[in-house]
């Protein structure tokens, strides 16, 4: 445990508890989560916050996953195929990721999601209900190779905004609506994030009683944000994806401006 002030570890409770409830309905936690335990803990080396990150965001998801499972239309076995190949993409990505500069990454990240924004927000009907088209074979290997693998691999290479991008391909690929797309990518970011907790852990890059408190807050966010995405359906999680995403463009295009 570091030495932390009470004010301190009251933020990143909070912090944890709104990142959970953001990574529940669309993804994008992290988004919260890691600048603030890296703004609380200045003086901790970056990879006890990056690990401490995930065994926090482990919890909340994991909740979150349980609770959208027991109600939302999820195809369980869908899902842990499409993580176990996203866990695969993400320790590839992580293996290549010290000879690729997220300088380069960051700029085409920019343009895919003005590019996505524009999308969602030109179609209005994109994941509000199902589509009502078969998911034939083809689609769901697509779903398994390109979103699980693709998408983990980014992850492993760069991370921001991979549980929106989730959220977004499952709905296209498979024809969810958001909310099921939104129950699914929870399972597979379990399945990633549990990967990544077993090698910081076994690296010894986890503050495990300062994320045992966090978690706390992280899962009573996770459980009422799946509640509400489920209570109040997919317009709901479409309005939150959008201000997810402008977040993640504004917060990339200030780390593009500082480079």
């Amino acid at each position: 445990m570091p030495d932390i002030s009470l004010t301190m570890l009251i933020v990143l409770c909070l912090a944890a508890g709104a990142a959970g409830w953001i990574d529940a309905v669309v993804g994008g936690g992290g988004l919260l989560l890691l600048p603030a335990l890296l703004l609380g803990l200045p003086h901790v080396p970056a990879a006890h916050i990056l690990g401490t990150n995930k065994a926090v965001a482990i919890v909340g998801t994991s909740g979150a996953a349980v609770t959208y499972a027991r109600k939302a239309p999820v195809k369980v076995k869908t899902a842990v195929r499409i993580g176990l190949a996203a866990l695969a993409g993400s320790m590839t990505g992580a293996f290549f990721a010290a000879g690729i500069s997220s300088a380069v990454l960051r700029p085409v990240i920019l343009v895919v999601l003005v590019g996505v924004a524009a999308f969602v927000m030109l179609k209005p009907a994109f994941g509000t209900g199902p589509s009502g088209q078969p998911v034939t074979r083809s689609r769901t290997v697509t779903a398994i190779v390109l979103v699980g693998g693709g998408i983990g691999l980014y992850d492993g290479l760069f991370g921001p905004g991979t549980g929106t991008f989730l959220v977004l391909a499952l709905t296209a690929v498979l024809h969810l609506d958001l909310v099921t797309a939104s129950a699914t990518a929870k399972i597979v970011n379990v399945c990633t994030n549990a990967g990544a907790l077993a090698m910081f852990s076994y690296q010894g890059n986890v503050m495990w009683q300062l994320a045992a408190i966090m978690a706390v807050f992280n899962l009573a966010g996770g459980m009422l944000g799946a509640r509400m995405a489920l209570k109040k359906g997919s317009e709901f999680v479409r309005g939150v994806l959008l201000v997810v995403v402008f977040s993640l463009v504004a917060k990339l295009a200030f780390d593009q401006w500082n480079a």
